[in-house]
């Protein structure tokens, strides 16, 4: 763990325990929005921990030592010691994160249709609820084709199967990834 995650764990409580959740469920008490904001958080760093261990479960799979995992303030990432063997292992570690936030989204979303269908309320609803969307967020964001991001890495495999040249897919990748990151900058300053 970064010490940022201190730092993000409080920002992401305070602003589901103080913004979120009384927006979309007005009228709990204050200790229920904080029980909820905690819980919506902690749920949200398992759901970036099991996005980085999937990453590094299929990793493993292709014999690719994974040194650690650091969990920082914009989210985590598996530290590979080698470069993946071929563009088809590059692929399947890269995707492996999105699919488990996909997979982990539609399990909240089961698990706050059942807290409904049964009566737990909306607290229990909701924060599964807010875990749904946040795994789809997260998802859909992580498959941007720009590198580091995984939907870079996805478009480095493709460019490395297609050209058979892992440096000249690199390159390409990265400077989609340092356009990406001027966009996110313009975005920023308007």
């Amino acid at each position: 763990l970064d010490l940022s995650w201190v730092f993000i764990a409080l920002l992401v409580s305070w602003t589901l325990a103080t913004g979120y959740f009384p927006e979309i469920y007005p009228g709990l008490e204050p200790l229920t929005y904080w029980s909820m904001g905690i819980v919506g958080a902690a749920g949200l760093f398992l759901s970036i921990i099991l996005h980085e261990l999937s990453h590094s479960l299929v990793a493993r799979r292709f014999d690719i030592p994974i040194t650690g995992i650091t969990l920082f303030i914009f989210g985590g990432v598996a530290h590979m010691a080698k470069e993946p063997p071929t563009a088809r292992s590059e692929f399947l570690m890269a995707i492996a994160g999105p699919i488990a936030s996909l997979v982990l989204s539609g399990v909240f979303y089961l698990m706050a249709s059942a807290a409904l269908a049964v009566g737990l309320g909306d607290t229990i609803a909701g924060v599964a609820g807010y875990l749904a969307l946040i795994n789809l967020i997260v998802a859909v964001f992580n498959m941007v084709p720009a590198f580091p991001l995984d939907g870079g890495r996805v478009y480095r495999a493709w460019l490395w199967g297609k050209l058979g040249d892992l440096n000249e897919a690199t390159r390409r990748a990265a400077a989609a990834g340092q356009t990406f990151g001027l966009i996110l900058i313009a975005l920023g300053v308007v």
